[in-house]
Formats: C-alpha cells, structure tokens, sequence
C-alpha cells in the first residue's frame, strides 16, 4: 500500500524541536508555548490565520497576506489591536529570534482572546485578543503526486461560514479530510454546493484541459494568494486560464491536475476517485507554471 502523504509534508528538521514561539509578545520555548483552556480558539475556534513562507529572507507577498489578514479579523469583528506594522514587528522578531532565512514556515494566528467563561457569547471574551506566531524550518518533502478522493462534505454558502476566511473552525474541512483518507486517498476533493468541483480540504484545486487551465469561480474556495499568483501568471503568459464551474466528469477527463497553497506553492495530482490523471505524473503546463512561480518567487527576493 502506498504511503500516506499531504500537502504539507515536509523533511523532518531537527532544529524545530528547539524553535521559539510568539505568544502574546513572549518568545517561549515550543514546550511551554501554551494558550489557556478558556481561549475563544480552544474553546470554539473564534479566531482567524495566516500561512506564510520565508524565501532567501522575504516573507513573499507579505503585503498581501497581511491584507487578507486584517480583512478577515475585520470580517468576524475582531480587533487585532496592533496595526500592521506592529504585526509584521512580531513576525521578523520570531524570525530573528530563531535564526531563519530562508526556508521557513509562519502559521500566525489571531482569536477573540480569553473568556471569563465557557460559553459562545463574544462578550465573554474579555481579555484578548490571542497572537500567536508558529515558525518552522520546513522543506517541502513530497515524494510523489497527491491522491484525491472525491467527499460529501461541500464548501458551504457565505452565508452559513464564507470559505472565503481562514477561519480556525476547519472541523468541515477535518471531517472531509478524514473521510478522504478512509477512501485511501491522501485528501478530499471538495464540491460547491451546486455539485461543481470546488477545492480540496487544505488546497486550492486546478486542471488542465488540452492545455488550458481551469479553477473554480472563486466562489466557494479560500481566497488564496499562491492561487491568485497562478492565475496572474497564467495571464501574463499566454496560458488560458479560465475560473468557471466544471463537473466531476470534466475532471476526470482532465490532462493534468495540481493544487496550490502557501506551503506546498504547486503540488501535481495524480489519481482522483481511483482514476489516473494524465500520465499519472507533473505534466507540462504544470511544470511551466511552477517555473514561472519560482521565477516570481525570485524576483520577489531581489
């Protein structure tokens, strides 16, 4: 049996047994970085996220990522109470205090802060908000193409919890994820609520179609930052690229397949519900479109 594997597999370190965490303007050890059990995130994943990653010293797109953030917490009506220049003040100091240039990533996470007690109301949370910042040195590790499996759980409506926000309430997302790898895939392929192929429950998901590029509308996936730099990059170089509805039937006829996030940028996908994509291996357009990442990625870090 094949191993299991995700989009975020990465070469095991062993300088992160030994990483400094951000907590609340403290750098702690990883064994005592600790949150309390009537924190809105532990008790009811009330807060928001952002994934970033270090290239040769520059936190790529980071401008971006820090709009998406502050966007987010405005969203769900949560005051960050540091501006942004203040947030990017903890995130080089965490970098700093853990000697990281290049290859690393940040998870920084905000919620609604400590509650006097343990109930939903958002006026329980009367200390807050929680900072958080996680960094690791982290190489992606993948050893072959990602297996999807087709699951019941949807990307919801908007109006019911917009996947547009990084939220920390991924338990849909858990739940598919799960079932996915009791189909003997490595993650799910997620579906919008009208039935047309979505995301996957950790990654943005693209095909390619007699060289042509497709994605969702945008509608009901994360709004992601590697997925909109795909698109750009798409645009900007003569590839068609189209972000529109498609069927689980156009997919499985597809040439190619790949996800794209943060940590993973693109990751090709070689079976979907048991059936081989393509070759069963990267395919060109692919391989072009994760040269021209890395080249962006490059000059992003002159």
């Amino acid at each position: 049996m094949t191993e299991k594997i995700t989009t975020h597999q990465a070469e095991e370190d062993v300088r992160n047994e030994e990483i400094l965490i951000y907590v609340n303007g403290r750098l702690v050890p990883r064994s005592k970085a600790v949150v309390s059990v009537f924190d809105s995130g532990f008790m009811l994943g009330d807060g928001v996220w952002e994934g970033l990653r270090l290239y040769d010293g520059t936190w790529v797109f980071l401008d971006r990522h820090m709009d998406r953030l502050f966007e987010a917490a405005k969203a769900i009506d949560l005051d960050i109470v540091l501006d942004r220049d203040d947030v990017i003040s903890a995130l080089l100091e965490t970098q700093n205090a853990n000697n990281m240039t290049s290859d690393a990533h940040a998870r920084m996470m905000f919620t609604r802060g400590v509650k006097s007690r343990p109930f939903q109301h958002p006026s329980l949370s009367q200390s807050g908000p929680t900072m958080v910042i996680i960094m690791e040195h982290s190489t992606p590790g993948l050893g072959r193409p990602i297996r999807l499996a087709t699951v019941p759980h949807m990307r919801g409506l908007p109006m019911t919890q917009d996947p547009k926000l990084n939220s920390h309430s991924k338990l849909n997302c858990i739940l598919a994820c799960i079932a996915a790898e009791k189909a003997g895939a490595d993650e799910a392929l997620m579906l919008d609520t009208h039935g047309f192929v979505n995301t996957t429950n950790a990654c943005n998901f693209f095909i390619v179609r007699k060289g042509a590029v497709w994605t969702s509308t945008g509608d009901y996936c994360m709004n992601g930052i590697t997925r909109q730099k795909v698109i750009d990059l798409c645009r900007a170089n003569e590839i068609p690229v189209f972000e529109r509805n498609f069927s689980l039937v156009d997919t499985y006829g597809a040439d190619e397949a790949f996800l794209t996030g943060t940590f993973g940028a693109q990751t090709p996908v070689n079976l979907i519900d048991g059936r081989q994509i393509g070759s069963g291996e990267m395919g060109p357009v692919t391989k072009r479109i994760r040269g021209l990442y890395k080249a962006l990625i490059k000059q992003v870090c002159v």
